[in-house]
């Protein structure tokens, strides 16, 4: 299947103004004013060459403290054995590791995959055990089932844009149809959104500033779902459903506070999922693109 994916950026990203100039022509500026570094980002098909290891940790990221309970390797060499699906983003030429990446696998053409099916068991398990349930998952993914369950994995780090996400899902769209086209295994019934999400949870370390009454109340309040990919909150109002799950590995009672970054509350990672007809994926990812843009 040929590749139609354009080295360039697919989409023309605002550059950062050039804070240095604004600080030249303006004798007032303060010695706290920061630089603003332009960075040009670059969509590539995944290399399975170069792009190995990088790969590996964001599906190590994506999966947080469960991702040892999978084979990260064979899940990188899957997702490398579709070189014209899917995406990465980097800014230092096709060598470099990527700074992100999206692509789906079929998880019932790779079902004879350990991974795939250690996933499979995996997430089948949490929609079910997860507060809204994800019932009707587990019928999609059973052994018996006609399904055909695209499993989309994405992630960057943690400070990329939500800019570059838009581009990725434009050209994953576009390499699905030319793949159905070539007959190729892609004409999904389903797509699952596998990703993340966080809850802000009162904090261990003790406090002198705030009352105990105050803590205790804190404690108690109903926790919030926040997302790591803010794209999830719009993908899911186009869902048959979605949930939060937690991890299955013991983490240290100190590990939510360790992620705090300068705020009040400790933050609890969480695994997320959605499951969309594939009907409705297309004007799920418009939507979600709309969102991320402020169109």
């Amino acid at each position: 299947m040929a590749k139609r994916k354009s080295k360039a950026d697919p989409e023309d990203l605002p550059d950062a103004p050039d804070k240095r100039k604004e600080q030249d022509d303006d004798d007032s500026g303060s010695d706290e004013d920061m630089d603003m570094v332009n960075v040009d980002f670059e969509w590539f098909d995944p290399q399975p060459a170069v792009d190995f290891h990088g790969l590996k940790t964001l599906l190590r990221q994506l999966l947080d403290v469960d991702s040892q309970l999978f084979d990260l390797s064979e899940l990188t060499d899957l997702i490398l054995s579709q070189p014209t699906l899917g995406s990465t983003v980097k800014v230092d030429g096709n060598e470099t590791d990527p700074y992100a990446f999206l692509t789906v696998l079929n998880l019932e053409t790779h079902k004879d995959k350990k991974v795939i099916r250690d996933l499979t068991s995996y997430l089948s398990q949490k929609s079910t055990t997860s507060t809204p349930a994800l019932q009707a998952l587990p019928p999609l993914l059973a052994p018996s089932s006609s399904a055909q369950v695209g499993l989309i994995l994405t992630e960057r780090f943690i400070n990329m844009p939500h800019e570059v996400v838009p581009p990725m899902y434009t050209m994953l769209l576009e390499e699905i149809t030319w793949a159905i086209q070539e007959s190729e295994p892609y004409n999904f019934t389903h797509y699952l959104v596998l990703s993340k999400c966080y809850s802000e949870i009162a904090s261990t370390l003790p406090s002198e500033d705030a009352p105990k009454a105050k803590k205790k109340k804190a404690a108690k309040e109903e926790e919030e779902t926040f997302y790591f990919h803010p794209e999830d909150e719009v993908l899911k109002k186009h869902g048959l459903g979605s949930c939060s799950f937690e991890y299955d590995t013991p983490v240290d009672e100190g590990a939510s506070d360790s992620k705090r970054a300068f705020q009040e509350l400790g933050v609890k990672p969480k695994g997320h999922m959605v499951l969309i007809e594939a009907a409705k994926f297309e004007g799920a990812v418009e939507a979600a693109k709309s969102f991320l843009t402020g169109q």
